[in-house]
């Protein structure tokens, strides 16, 4: 920027749009990261709703000289959301779809849209948008067009480039212009346009009809067989060797534009081409193999048999999986220890056709003796296998300490046929380094996402970063491949274009970004007069890495630091709740980047890495980010990496309250046992109080939420008066210790009679000793002192007496879980709580155990149908299953019973009922719990294993949700 820009010339600008404009501290941080490798701080963060806004923001970059950096999802890889300017993101308001014509196969759509969401609108009509990146849950269809993205499809379908018919833009003077196809001669009478259009049709037919221009691109640009490839603009695009002017008959300057990474204009609109949905039959063949380069001789067969998709696993990306909850799931599939894996779908309008595609295949696979292993995978199998290939980039996050797989030569394509001789010799450059890289992804495309191993904390490997980058460049070029094949230049590989396509086509790429945008207004730095690649990164090199101390214990990622550092910007976060899954629920109501996963995890590491402060807690700006968090444990198995913001948050409340000392409400909401018990001496006097309108007030507690009743008997009192009635029952089918949470013990004392009667009638002797509550809302409230005393007495309580043979079980999934998860984090002997854990059930999980040991049976229970539908809750979908709950209430002959894909409900303990909360929590509930709820007979049983969810399912659709075990007990002959 030639001048500063000052938060007064700022809040002018933020005075002028429709939109919202931030400057602070936090947006900077959260923005300043892209992916897990560049660092540079934006000057502000505009979130435009109109065209206007657009405008209003290109006229402030005109005058003030300072640059736009357009981005939708954020999760290019190459650095092309980062910059010195204003971030400009249009996933907030430009989401709309504005034309659909089903006749013509074509839909024009905003470039806020999820690649996604717009499939599920056109599912219905038999078609799709088929380019399908691994992120296509969360992807935008503008990130896809900035970046030409291709996908798993692209061997069949194309890349976006080819979908692309027409873009709406504004151009870098503020005018609007529409690119489509023009016939040749109409678009030579484009050149006589006033203003900047017309400037930019002149350069593209002077520069492109110059045969010196032509034989240059010819000779340096990729192979036009390589259909991923994407470095530079893309001018080759308009040649034609068998036209007298050397061009196409029609062109499109939206083509052009189509990985253009936002450099050369501002898209508002976007049409596509669509394509018809493919063949309903499939079958993916998974064929294994004991080296990578087997695997890439395997390809060049493979795709002779008109393959769907064709992806590349190695060793190391299927060895992440082994530590990620979710995608542990999802390996099933694997034979062995493999090298390598290639995932080969085809697809027929018949089963005996497609069965007969996939034989044939792995026929000429095993002729060619390539591969040990060929399993067929069908049907939804099919699609958890892709979720595996698609959490790739996130999964080699979770590797733990500084060296990371980083992003630098990740994206070359070659010819296919070049491609087994091409990573043989990039093996040996790898040698060389002494390096293992990691290869997946495209292989029938002829692109492997190739990744070195290193940290970037150290000059060394800073060295490396650029000495493995330029190698592998020149290998690239000499098999005339694309540096970029679908991720696009960005920083990283910006500045090696004139290697890649000779200085001449580089400085014709200078001129045309010259005639579209003359003062750099779009995206500086990128494509023409980059950045250097290794410089702006994330870490200083060489610096000594602060030391957190923390009450909690993340030894398991290195300390807390590190463990913020696994996210490496994949945004799974981002997803919306038709992708399914809880992550992330908060960010689902606002749509706001500050309220992600990913915001959380990259501003906790900007502060506890570059903050001089003692304590470096102690911000209001974190306090601002976490306060959205639902804890709801979600991001610890969803998101690839296993960011467990929810043990961040804790630990931050923590350390935050050590200056900051919490409220009133806050003390009182973890201490509730404590209240409790008083409080439960007198529950009519108790329950009227809390519910009136002058103590809500108070404690800052919403008006519209009806506080939880306190019981008129505890369920210890019930099971002091009652416990002799069971002594002489015959327990033919073992013992069990029972956990009497807080939540069961004060509040939902039927469930818990229902749980200990259940469990007796069907021959368990149940346990119940005294014990201490939970520790849940000390640790929600990051009171970590009081509740590492309580995990510390509870391991030591269960130690000597939870066993595989008298396992330990509870009924409220946050309460009992934590035995499993933040146990693990607290207590001083964490083998014993190791151990414990190993032997620690909720209710769900232990009946599905004895039912498939045949100690439970159908007999024992009614045959009269009942229809149930289970919302399950937060912590038990993170760090247990909804299929235990599904299993056990199936038991009943004549139940039918479903799981509701509902994510998160939005009460998450305490969160909903605090007044600042409310409407974030109700509008959790409303994106698709409570919806479906509200069209359900009043006949159908809605099963909610957590107290809360329970709660908030009545508050917000006045049903009545009954914990499972409750309703099995109903159902007990």
């Amino acid at each position: 920027m030639s001048k500063l820009i000052t938060n007064k010339v700022l809040q002018e600008l933020a005075r002028k749009l429709n939109g919202e404009l931030f400057f602070d501290k936090l947006y900077k941080s959260i923005y300043a990261t892209d992916a897990s490798v560049y660092r540079m701080m934006p000057l502000a963060v505009s979130f435009p709703k109109n065209k206007d806004d657009i405008k209003t923001l290109i006229h402030f970059a005109n005058k003030e000289n300072v640059t736009l950096i357009p981005r939708a999802a954020g999760t290019s890889l190459a650095g092309q959301c980062v910059g010195e300017g204003i971030v400009v993101d249009v996933s907030k308001y430009f989401t709309k779809i504005i034309e659909f014509n089903k006749e013509e196969k074509t839909i024009e759509v905003q470039p806020g849209i999820i690649r996604d969401e717009l499939n599920r609108f056109l599912e219905p009509h038999g078609l799709f948008f088929s380019p399908n990146t691994s992120t296509s849950n969360r992807c935008m269809i503008g990130g896809m067009v900035g970046n030409n993205s291709s996908g798993s499809t692209s061997i069949k379908y194309g890349v976006t480039r080819d979908k692309v018919l027409e873009l709406q833009t504004i151009l870098s003077d503020g005018s609007e212009v529409v690119f489509n196809t023009l016939s040749l001669e109409n678009f030579k009478k484009k050149q006589l346009s006033v203003g900047v259009e017309g400037v930019i049709y002149k350069s593209l037919f002077n520069e492109l009809s110059n045969p010196e221009n032509q034989n240059e691109i010819y000779n340096q640009f990729p192979k036009e067989s390589i259909h991923r490839r994407n470095t530079g603009y893309a001018i080759d695009a308009f040649l034609d060797k068998s036209s007298p002017d050397g061009l196409h008959d029609e062109l499109n300057v939206a083509k052009l534009l189509c990985g253009s990474e936002g450099t050369l204009a501002f898209t508002t609109a976007i049409k596509l081409q669509l394509d018809v949905l493919p063949p309903k039959k499939e079958v993916m063949v998974v064929a294994h193999f004991t080296s990578v380069q087997k695997s890439l001789e395997a390809t060049v067969i493979a795709m002779k048999h008109n393959l769907y998709s064709c992806e590349l696993l190695d060793k190391t990306i299927l060895d992440c999986t082994k530590n990620n909850r979710e995608q542990l799931k999802n390996r099933f599939f694997i034979e062995g220890d493999p090298e390598a894996v290639l995932m080969l779908e085809v697809r027929a309008e018949t089963k005996v056709e497609t069965e007969q595609l996939a034989n044939a295949l792995i026929k000429d696979l095993e002729h060619c003796n390539l591969g040990y292993a060929f399993p067929k995978l069908y049907g939804s199998d099919i699609k958890k296998a892709m979720e595996l290939r698609k959490a790739g980039l996130g999964l080699l996050g979770n590797m733990v300490g500084d060296a990371k797989a980083v992003a630098c030569i990740e994206d070359t394509a070659v010819d296919l046929v070049d491609l087994p001789n091409y990573i043989s010799e990039f093996t040996t450059i790898m040698d060389n380094y002494q390096q293992k890289a990691v290869y997946y992804a495209h292989a029938g495309a002829g692109e492997i996402h190739l990744r070195p191993i290193l940290n970037l904390k150290k000059q060394d490997d800073v060295g490396l970063f650029r000495a493995i980058t330029t190698e592998t460049a020149k290998l690239v070029k000499k098999y005339k491949g694309s540096f970029s094949g679908e991720h696009g230049d960005g920083i990283v590989r910006g500045e090696f274009l004139p290697l890649m396509i000779g200085n001449k086509n580089y400085e014709l790429l200078k001129r045309i970004k010259q005639a579209f945008d003359p003062n750099n207004v779009f995206n500086k730095g990128k494509i023409v007069d980059a950045y250097p690649m290794d410089k702006s990164l994330r870490y200083k090199t060489d610096r000594k890495e602060p030391e957190i101390k923390t009450l909690m214990d993340f030894s398991d990622s290195e300390g807390l630091l590190r463990a913020t550092e696994k996210c490496n910007g994949s945004g799974d976060c981002r997803k919306l709740p038709n992708a399914g899954g809880a992550m992330c629920p908060s960010y689902r109501a606002t749509r706001n980047e500050k309220d992600t996963t990913r915001a959380r995890a990259n501003a906790l590491r900007e502060f506890l890495t570059n903050s001089n402060q003692e304590n470096k807690f102690n911000n209001k700006a974190l306090k601002t980010v976490f306060d959205l968090c639902l804890s709801c444990k979600a991001c610890a198995s969803e998101c690839p990496s296993n960011v467990d913001v929810a043990s961040f948050k804790a630990e931050f409340l923590y350390q935050y309250q050590k200056q900051n000392p919490p409220s009133l409400r806050t003390k009182m909401l973890a201490n509730n046992v404590r209240y409790n018990k008083m409080g439960s001496m007198f529950p009519n006097i108790t329950n009227a109080l809390l519910n009136s309108k002058i103590v809500k007030n108070v404690l800052g507690v919403a008006e519209q939420r009806s506080i939880p009743k306190l019981a008129q008997k505890t369920f210890r009192k019930w099971y002091k008066h009652n416990q002799n009635t069971y002594k002489n029952k015959t327990f033919n089918n073992g013992e069990l210790y029972l956990f009497i949470d807080e939540f069961t013990n004060y509040y939902d004392v039927q469930i818990g009679i229902d749980t200990f009667e259940l469990l007796t009638e069907l021959g368990y002797k149940v346990h119940i000793v005294e014990h201490e509550e939970s520790g849940r809302s000390y640790i929600s409230k990051g009171f970590l002192d009081e509740a590492k005393i309580v995990a510390n007495k509870n391991v030591s309580i269960f130690n000597n007496i939870v066993t595989k043979n008298t396992p330990l079980v509870g009924i409220e999934p946050s309460a009992i879980l934590s035995f499993r998860d933040e146990y693990l984090r607290l207590t001083d002997t964490k083998d014993n709580a190791q151990k414990i854990a190993r032997f620690t059930f909720t209710i769900e999980e232990f009946v599905k155990n004895e039912i498939l040991k045949g100690n439970i049976r159908a007999n024992h229970f009614t045959k009269v149908p009942q229809v149930v539908k289970i919302h399950a809750h937060c912590h038990q979908k993170a760090l247990s299953s909804t299929e235990p709950t599904f299993s056990m209430l199936n038991l009943p002959e004549n139940y039918s019973v479903s799981v509701i894909n509902s994510g998160c409900c939005g009460m998450a303990g305490s969160f909903g009922y605090e007044k600042e909360h409310y409407n974030v929590s109700m509008q959790v509930g409303e994106d698709t719990l409570f919806p479906k709820i509200r069209k359900m007979e009043a006949s159908v049983i809605v099963a909610a294993s957590g107290t809360s969810c329970r709660h908030q399912v009545f508050d917000g659709t006045k049903r009545i949700a009954e914990h499972p075990v409750s309703i099995l007990r109903k159902a007990l002959l």
